[in-house]
């Protein structure tokens, strides 16, 4: 009886002794699967004494999540990587986000992270066209995907289910010559909108489509694996999301968080990113195999408050073209 009563007291230390010597960090991600997973790790090797436990999906999904713990009083995340400076946006202006100057800004941009600190972006995210190597039609612009070759064989991501692709749309939509008329173009052509990027690359590499809206880093990726497809950064330009990152003010790990925050931004965190294909933020980094030169990629400018304010009307403006898919 002693001996077994030594060894539950000998596992009861041991279990209460994790706490005092590992901090829990929760991130809520759009990432996808497999580079949340590689960014987590990233950051667990170098900061051993912390576990993040992660929930993945898309910006609006996650918002929607987030929102309704903020509701009941009990919101679960620490920190946010999501796609889009607008949706942090919000959250700053709603005081739910927390201040932190990282040392590691000075390696970046100013228009690429918040004055006041509350969010930094990670990486280049654009948005282009794909298309099957099998077309008839190499789209070299927006505009081409309204020509007759391309009649009822385009299909893009819903603002409704993809942050990237509500940015796109508010960002073209600044844009003289192209606007909401693209979009309304593009419907009379025959174009679908429904759904997020990965239906839109499996309907394009598939044959179920020829063209797409789509992010970069997917054909490439998809490309370089043997699929039947290919990438174009449009002549108009294209779009940016920045995938920032933001610690929630309500965050119980703050500390943890802010290590977090400043391992992405870190050279070794933005290598993990490149490593994933994606463009770094972080100034004087190489670009993914695959890609152009980061100056001869022309990215379309938006003001994250601009776009903030006109968010609801945005998404009434497309859903009244094509639905509520």
């Amino acid at each position: 009886m002693k001996t077994i009563v030594s060894a539950a007291a000998l596992l009861a230390a041991s279990l209460f002794a994790i706490p005092a010597t590992a901090a829990n960090l929760v991130l809520y991600t759009s990432q996808p699967n497999e580079d949340a997973q590689a960014t987590v790790d990233g950051f667990m090797a170098a900061n051993p004494d912390i576990k993040v436990d992660w929930v993945r999906d898309g910006t609006p999904k996650i918002m929607a999540k987030l929102q309704a713990e903020i509701e009941a009083g009990n919101p679960v995340a620490d920190v946010l990587l999501i796609a889009d400076t607008v949706t942090l946006e919000r959250l700053k202006e709603a005081g739910k986000l927390l201040a932190y100057k990282s040392p590691e800004a000075a390696n970046y941009d100013a228009a690429l992270y918040d004055a006041d600190g509350y969010y930094y972006s990670t990486k280049l995210i654009t948005t282009g066209i794909v298309y099957n190597t099998s077309a008839t039609l190499k789209p070299t612009s927006w505009k081409e995907l309204t020509k007759p070759e391309a009649k009822g064989l385009v299909t893009m991501p819903s603002p409704l289910t993809s942050g990237a692709a509500l940015i796109h749309a508010q960002t073209l939509a600044g844009v003289d010559g192209l606007g909401w008329n693209l979009y309304k173009d593009l419907a009379a052509n025959g174009a679908t909108a429904a759904g997020g990027n990965g239906a839109i690359l499996k309907a394009v590499a598939s044959g179920e489509k020829a063209y797409g809206m789509i992010v970069d880093y997917m054909p490439i990726r998809e490309k370089a694996k043997g699929a039947p497809v290919e990438f174009v950064f449009p002549s108009e330009g294209v779009s940016a999301v920045t995938e920032p990152v933001g610690i929630l003010s309500s965050s119980k790990n703050a500390d943890a968080a802010k290590k977090f925050v400043d391992y992405v931004l870190s050279e070794q965190g933005q290598e993990g990113f490149l490593k994933l294909g994606y463009i770094p933020a972080r100034n004087g980094m190489p670009v993914p195999e695959g890609f152009p030169a980061r100056d001869s990629i022309k990215v379309l400018p938006i003001n994250a408050a601009a776009a903030l304010k006109s968010t609801d009307a945005d998404l009434k403006t497309f859903s009244g073209i094509y639905g509520s898919n």
